[in-house]
């Protein structure tokens, strides 16, 4: 059906499987077998689990990499505005022709089997990627690690694992050991990991999997480090690319060592080499949304008094919010500016718990829905939560009217607005923000 745009296609894939979510790789042993297994035709692959830093440790990768003048193809998710974003082919997203006719062969190679909509769409990136020549691959776990979609690929050229913590606990289970075995599943012989900063439980479990397939290590604390020097400036060792670098682009204490996580994949792939300058050039140039992302124009910007600095953060589990904290109470102290906060959450995340990490630092919140989403906690049950977290809290029916609402407190002095607690609220801020 030539012509037909992809999210027409998507809304009908959406309807293949009963539920949304269903961890399982029979579903795609199939379907990559009738797609001819894409699987096995890609260039060499970076494959990243983890449950906060794995999108900015592939922004990290893309930008060096890139610089360094490296074709990259990149497969990530959710997306913020719209799906193409998830599929990067060479460094730029996937076009709309080509993202359809693709999502129409995965469906008729599929027929009416069941199968989950992320499972068919990485079906998609796998047969994208196989089709377009680039040199290298990196690639997303959706969650987990063991029984996520993306784990087909036999031999990784490594395998990183970034930060995991409490998260999807409806899929993974509570126990952070267990959810770090999960994590550990993408792990594989004769494929180097990478281990970002862990818990000690997480930390453990990781590398008891690493030790039964035998596998190098390279682990932050033992054999690698990354740290802040001062406002401009950190420093890595490792063993190639150990040195002093400028702050990256993204914001944040945390992005050091989710930076220090990229060189020491990068340490690892022998065949991609890199300088100095390259390292330097893709700090500078990063790029990755909704991660502590200040929004200085569009509809918001013009909506609100000139001394308000807004800011926007899709982080949803409690890791996320101590990592905000951090960051908003560092500036505070440094120029005394007072943080007011829009939040609107899911209600499969762990609102009470990231809602005492906002308290440390928001003068005052405002609770509203996550457009277009079921699963969005009702506001009026998010102020009450955020009240019991020692919030000054009130609810609005929208980002743009809880924005009005706090126009009297943002008046009063220079300040800072975040506007977080989902992905899909960034991504609907983004895109009416134009």
């Amino acid at each position: 059906m030539p012509g037909l745009h992809s999210d027409v296609i998507l809304k009908r894939l959406m309807a293949l499987h009963p539920k949304v979510i269903d961890l399982s790789l029979d579903r795609m042993h199939s379907i990559l077998e009738k797609l001819d297994h894409p699987e096995k035709r890609l260039p060499p692959v970076v494959h990243v689990a983890g449950t906060n830093g794995k999108g900015s440790l592939i922004a990290y990768l893309k930008a060096i990499l890139e610089a360094a003048g490296y074709r990259v193809h990149v497969y990530t998710s959710p997306h913020l505005v719209k799906f193409a974003e998830r599929i990067v082919l060479g460094g730029n997203i996937i076009p709309e022709a080509k993202l359809s006719d693709l999502l129409l062969a995965c469906e008729e190679a599929n027929g009416e089997d069941p199968i989950t909509y992320f499972e068919i769409t990485t079906a998609a990136a796998f047969k994208a990627f196989s089709e377009n020549p680039a040199d290298i691959l990196l690639l997303e776990t959706g969650l987990g690690g063991r029984l996520d979609a993306t784990n087909m690929v036999e031999k990784p050229a490594a395998t990183a694992i970034t930060p995991v913590s409490h998260d999807h606990e409806q899929f993974l289970g509570s126990d952070l050991a267990g959810i770090a075995r999960e994590k550990a599943g993408i792990i594989k012989k004769e494929s180097p990991l990478i281990l970002g900063p862990q818990t000690e439980v997480a930390k453990s479990a990781i590398l008891q999997r690493a030790a039964e397939l035998n596998v190098s290590t390279a682990v932050f604390g033992d054999d690698w480090s990354a740290n802040r020097i001062d406002d401009e400036y950190w420093t890595f060792k490792g063993e190639r690319y150990s040195g002093t670098y400028s702050l990256p682009s993204l914001n944040g204490p945390h992005q050091v060592p989710n930076a220090g996580t990229a060189l020491a994949v990068l340490e690892t792939l022998k065949d991609f080499p890199v300088t100095p300058a390259n390292i330097e050039a893709g700090l500078k140039s990063v790029y990755w949304p909704a991660r502590m992302q200040h929004l200085e124009h569009g509809n918001l910007a013009q909506r609100l008094p000139d001394n308000v600095d807004i800011w926007l953060d899709g982080g949803h589990n409690e890791a996320a919010a101590e990592r905000i904290a951090e960051c908003f109470l560092e500036w505070e102290t440094k120029d005394d500016k007072p943080t007011y906060l829009i939040c609107g959450m899911l209600e499969t995340k762990d609102q009470l718990n990231y809602l005492r990490h906002m308290q440390k630092f928001a003068q005052k919140a405002i609770m509203v829905p996550v457009p277009g989403e079921p699963a969005s906690t009702p506001e009026k049950k998010l102020a009450e939560l955020g009240r019991a977290a020692g919030l000054d809290c009130e609810y609005a029916v929208s980002v743009e009217d809880a924005a009005d609402n706090l126009i009297p407190y943002l008046m009063r002095k220079p300040c800072r607005l975040l506007i977080a607690g989902s992905l899909y609220l960034a991504g609907t801020v983004l895109r009416t923000n134009g």
